[in-house]
């Protein structure tokens, strides 16, 4: 049996690409009967961005109400708060103790967010890849899915369990190895950039419709006129469209777009109407846990927690044995 581990910042309510991109495909994953998953909400990761109390906790109620939204099993599967296991912050603590300066310097991740954010950057974010570390190592996770922005990470984490094993001469730490799915395709966000709340050029699926469609008009398009040929290959809106649509839909898309007499504001209405389509379950569950039933919500959360503390109990006691703290 493979132990999987995913988790998601509440650093903001999910977007369009983070459910394509990550929480669809875990709740899949999580299915396989021989996979056992752990999916945690890092609200602790989220404090490097967010220092607003409130809107985490909103951000926090908005990311456990997706991934019930789209079908996580909380009873085959674990599903927590990180804040909520203290052995989190405890293990992360012991691997900084282990981990070179050097290597944090060398983070990719780092480095970029130190250019682009330089006024906020903060000791948080220097040591975020040690609690991500942390996180992987608490629960024995084997497979633990990322994007390619986040393999490093992933390489650190297996350099510093190894450090703690060698030290303790004795496997103290499974090494976890990175599920990268290559044929995943970045989403484009309403700009054309890859779809951010860095960026704020996201789809949030979740909006009442009236707000949701004023979204989708927003999507970037050329000036060219509504009875002239398009080009599909280079449109925003038929990008999205296209991970969404079926087969007859999309090749319908692309024969109004190379027709002409078609408007960029037609295929704006079909996208809109098609994510209301297939999303219309997950919505409704959403609202369900979100707006409607908070208590249930962190009822399902609350009970995750147990069940995750008892398996990073297990873990710290094997590292407090071998460092002294037992």
């Amino acid at each position: 049996m493979a132990r999987i581990l995913t988790g998601i910042q509440s650093s903001g309510r999910p977007h369009l690409g983070n459910i394509l991109g990550a929480i669809r495909p875990a709740v899949e994953l999580s299915k396989l009967p021989d996979n056992e998953s752990f999916f945690f909400i890092a609200d602790l990761h989220s404090l490097t961005t967010i220092k607003d109390g409130a809107a985490r906790r909103e951000y926090i109620r908005a990311v456990a109400a997706t991934w019930l939204a789209f079908g996580l099993d909380t009873e085959k599967n674990t599903f927590w708060r990180q804040s909520r296991v203290a052995e989190h912050t405890e293990l992360a603590w012991y691997l900084n103790c282990f981990t070179p300066v050097p290597m944090l310097n060398n983070a990719t991740s780092f480095k970029d967010k130190s250019e682009k954010f330089a006024s906020s950057v903060n000791a948080g974010l220097f040591t975020y890849p040690v609690l991500q570390a942390a996180d992987i190592l608490l629960y024995d996770a084997n497979i633990v899915p990322v994007g390619k922005d986040q393999k490093q990470h992933l390489e650190m984490t297996r350099d510093i369990a190894s450090a703690v094993n060698n030290f303790c001469g004795e496997p103290i730490f499974v090494l976890p190895d990175a599920r990268i799915d290559e044929k995943l395709m970045t989403i484009p966000g309403v700009d054309g950039q890859k779809m951010s709340k860095s960026y704020n050029n996201y789809v949030d699926i979740f909006l009442p419709d009236n707000e949701l469609y004023k979204v989708i008009k927003k999507i970037k398009s050329d000036s060219t006129p509504l009875e002239e040929p398009k080009n599909p290959d280079t449109d925003v809106t038929y990008q999205l469209y296209s991970l969404l649509a079926t087969d007859a839909q999309l090749d319908e898309m692309r024969q109004n777009y190379l027709r002409g007499n078609y408007g960029y504001g037609h295929a704006k209405k079909a996208l809109y109407e098609l994510i209301v389509e297939i999303f219309a379950e997950p919505r409704r569950v959403f609202n369900y846990y979100f707006l409607e039933n908070p208590d249930a919500l962190e009822a399902e959360l609350q009970r995750g927690e147990e069940k995750a503390r008892a398996v990073a109990s297990k873990t710290i006691a094997r590292v407090r044995e071998q460092l002294g703290f037992n």
